[in-house]
């Protein structure tokens, strides 16, 4: 067997896989909330049984930061990931350590064509660069590049750039931010489930209102950002639409970017916890008009094909298909 596992700033999915099926099969699967734990060494306990551990032959993890040395620091949680300490506690075996969006673009691949909503038709170049989007707990992007044979991924912190304001309303937006979290602003605090309710912030104080009593309550009592986006998707507070509308125009300009830095001929991928939950919003034209807002070139990015992956379990296939082969290359 081998033991995948999807390590989030928010949760971890860990899986045992059957490598001789095709597709690969989970033979088990659970998913753990990070705060309740210490480290990946302790779910791993608490996942594992011991005829589990004796049977696994290899193992490899998608974590949400970036990759040295077959190691890790993960970026929103105090967990450092150590291959060699883990192969060590699993009796041996190789165990691989991958940035999440490296595996989140691996496991892209396997997926069945229904695990996909169309955002915008294009002809996509067989062999040619895939980009990869994926907003959640962080902004994740990565690349896709094919040797001819097989893509391999390559992991970026693209995420962390700095965000780029193109319109009147996201220069007052750049400057709401740098008072809120110091000079850097990055596309991952708009582009991410805090920069929802960032944006929502930003969006009520611009339209003068106040926030209604029933939104406070269920603000009070749920997760924030998610009470923006149902809000938003529901259409019962201006602020929480607007908020949305934002969030959706700057995901489509971001990925316009990178879809022009890698000549991404063979499509861009919108994945991560949060587009599969707005798909609504992502299907209104805004993101496709902002992705396409490209100058001189426009007309080369409105014949890029651009799809919303649904299965949230993508970086875990990942895992376990670089896992299962044993030749992913390591993130140097």
């Amino acid at each position: 067997m081998i033991l995948a596992g999807d390590v989030g700033g928010t949760k971890t999915v860990l899986a045992l896989f059957d490598p001789t099926s095709t597709p690969l099969r989970a033979i088990k699967e659970q998913v753990f909330p990070c705060a309740d734990f210490d480290s990946l060494e302790s779910i791993i306990d608490a996942f594992l049984g011991p005829r589990q551990a004796d049977a696994l032959w290899g193992a490899c993890f998608g974590v949400a930061g970036p990759v040295h040395d077959n190691a890790s620091k993960i970026t929103n949680l105090p967990w450092t990931i150590d291959g060699r300490a883990l192969s060590h506690k699993l009796g041996g075996i190789r165990v691989d350590i991958l940035n999440d969006l490296q595996a989140w673009a691996m496991g892209s691949l396997v997926l069945p064509l229904d695990a996909f909503t169309v955002i915008q038709e294009g002809a996509r170049v067989e062999n040619g660069p895939i980009a990869v989007v994926a907003p959640g707990t962080g902004l994740g992007e990565a690349i896709l590049i094919s040797d001819g044979k097989r893509y391999r991924a390559l992991a970026s912190e693209g995420g962390h750039a700095d965000f780029a304001p193109t319109t009147d309303e996201e220069i007052d937006l750049l400057r709401f931010l740098r008072k809120r979290h110091g000079n850097h602003v990055s596309y991952e605090r708009v582009l991410s489930g805090d920069g929802i309710g960032d944006l929502y912030d930003f969006a009520r104080i611009s339209s003068g209102t106040s926030e209604p009593s029933w939104l406070a309550a269920e603000i009070a009592k749920s997760d924030r950002n998610a009470v923006v986006s149902k809000a938003a998707l529901a259409k019962s507070d201006p602020a929480c639409v607007h908020a949305l509308e934002m969030f959706v125009s700057i995901l489509g300009a971001e990925a316009g970017n990178l879809a022009l830095r890698v000549m991404a001929t063979g499509g861009v991928v919108i994945g991560g916890g949060i587009p599969a939950k707005i798909l609504p919003a992502l299907q209104t034209g805004n993101l496709v008009a902002r992705f396409n807002d490209k100058g001189r070139f426009g007309a080369w990015t409105r014949g890029i094909g651009v799809r919303v992956a649904l299965d949230p379990r993508a970086a875990l296939l990942g895992a376990a298909v670089a896992a299962a082969s044993g030749k992913e290359t390591k993130e140097a």
